[in-house]
């Protein structure tokens, strides 16, 4: 399952786009999105990056 981002809740501050290791996160519009056929859940990490790097709580959540 991927992740996603609620947008009400983002603040736009690219932070997420920067640490995604599988380049899944980028800007769309006015809005970052997450696509979901990149997103690896962080697997590798043990930790999903762009909710890890979010200075916003529960913006980046499973799809």
């Amino acid at each position: 399952m991927a992740f996603k981002i609620v947008t009400s809740q983002c603040s736009q501050c690219g932070a997420c786009e920067f640490v995604c290791p599988s380049g899944a996160v980028a800007l769309k519009g006015e809005n970052y999105v997450i696509d979901p056929r990149k997103c690896t859940e962080c697997d590798e990490f043990g930790t999903q990056q762009c909710a890890a790097a979010c200075p916003m709580k529960e913006t980046c959540v499973p799809a």
